[in-house]
């Protein structure tokens, strides 16, 4: 009998503690598990989030400036000229002859076009053109700047930029060039009367008997692209392009000077600016 009894005791404990120790185990199973997670989401997972790599853009590169200039307006093919750069919306400067302004109606409507004009510069060529008579013109340095004054003043300029005719002269800021020494006297007193004289480092040539160019546009790109590649400006960086109004009154022609703005302006490394935008230019008389 007591045998008995002790195996009921016996029965009894176990079936309080076999659930009891159950329970444990699973307490105990459940928090090393959560200990574990929490343990490898610490390792796996940093306090900080990684912080992002900024990378400076590289600077923008300067663009080369080139200065599209025309000669001897308002005469046939100025219109022209000028209906292609607004078409295109570029900057372009005209050197006008005053004579040339009061010659006819219609070359005087052509100079009232001009001063209405968006993003168009006017600058002085020569009341006279020297009657196309250089050597004799020059020989007298005092008549010269009487001619240009006279160009400034009937035409009311707004600033004292010149070109001077038939000949390549300098004379801007510390910058100095005269293509024939004879004409440096009269330069040097443009000069001192407060012109700045602006010439060209690339001419776009012409027939001058069929005022026709001799070249396409393809060819004067390539002899950008070059002056530019070897530094053979006058400035560095800056190009003074020299053409003549009267030959884009040809079809064939004015086509070439479109298509060469069209080339230019899609040419990202150069910009398009009026004469006024050359370094050391100063444009107030």
């Amino acid at each position: 009998m007591e045998t008995n009894a002790e195996e009921g005791e016996s029965n009894t404990a176990a079936f309080f503690y076999r659930p009891l120790m159950l329970l444990l185990v699973l307490i105990t199973t459940t928090k090393t598990a959560r200990e574990g997670k929490t343990h490898y989401h610490f390792n796996n997972v940093p306090n900080d989030p990684p912080k992002e790599t900024v990378r400076a853009s590289p600077p923008k590169k300067k663009k080369k400036k080139i200065y599209l200039t025309f000669d001897d307006g308002p005469n046939k093919g100025t219109r022209k000229v000028l209906r292609i750069a607004q078409q295109e919306q570029v900057p372009v400067t005209f050197f006008i002859v005053g004579e040339h302004v009061f010659a006819s109606t219609s070359q005087h409507a052509t100079w009232d076009s001009l001063k209405l004009a968006d993003s168009i510069e006017l600058c002085n060529h020569s009341y006279t053109h020297a009657h196309n008579r250089y050597e004799r013109f020059y020989q007298k340095p005092d008549s010269v700047v009487k001619d240009f004054k006279r160009c400034h003043d009937s035409l009311q300029l707004d600033n004292s930029i010149v070109r001077t005719p038939g000949r390549n002269i300098w004379r801007v800021d510390t910058l100095t060039f005269t293509d024939l020494k004879k004409s440096a006297a009269a330069a040097d007193s443009l000069q001192q009367a407060g012109f700045t004289i602006m010439g060209w480092d690339l001419e776009w040539h012409y027939d001058h008997k069929t005022f026709t160019l001799k070249n396409r546009s393809e060819a004067l790109m390539q002899e950008i692209d070059s002056l530019f590649a070897y530094n053979k400006t006058k400035m560095p960086e800056h190009l003074v392009l020299l053409a003549h109004d009267q030959v884009y009154d040809d079809s064939d022609d004015s086509c070439e000077l479109h298509e060469l703005i069209k080339t230019l302006k899609r040419r990202e490394e150069y910009e398009l600016v009026v004469a006024s935008k050359y370094p050391g230019v100063k444009t107030i008389q």
